[in-house]
């Protein structure tokens, strides 16, 4: 099923931060996504509505939704690994995950 892949800022700011080859592979893995393709997971505990993309050390934080009957993948937050979950339960706990998403 071919969904729309929504690139929110941050994503797009941490894509800049890459050098070249990380960035072609993350660009690679975003484009892919709309297949459902790639190393897809959803997350647990209180990031159970959030599914993640994983591209070699780096982590793709998305949302599914359904608008006006089509399936949109809302990307909204990318770091690599080491940290991505820790600032990801932060945000969300204090709120900010919905800024990022809108």
């Amino acid at each position: 099923m071919n969904s729309r892949v929504i690139i929110k800022q941050q994503v797009r700011g941490f894509l800049q931060t890459l050098a070249p080859e990380p960035r072609r592979k993350l660009w690679r893995g975003l484009k892919d996504l709309a297949q459902d393709k790639g190393d897809l997971k959803q997350l647990e505990g209180n990031l159970h509505p959030f599914w993640r993309l994983r591209v070699d050390r780096m982590r793709v934080i998305y949302e599914p939704r359904s608008v006006a009957g089509e399936r949109q993948l809302v990307c909204f937050f990318a770091d690599h690994r080491s940290t991505v979950y820790a600032v990801l339960e932060q945000l969300l706990v204090s709120g900010m995950v919905e800024e990022l998403k809108d």
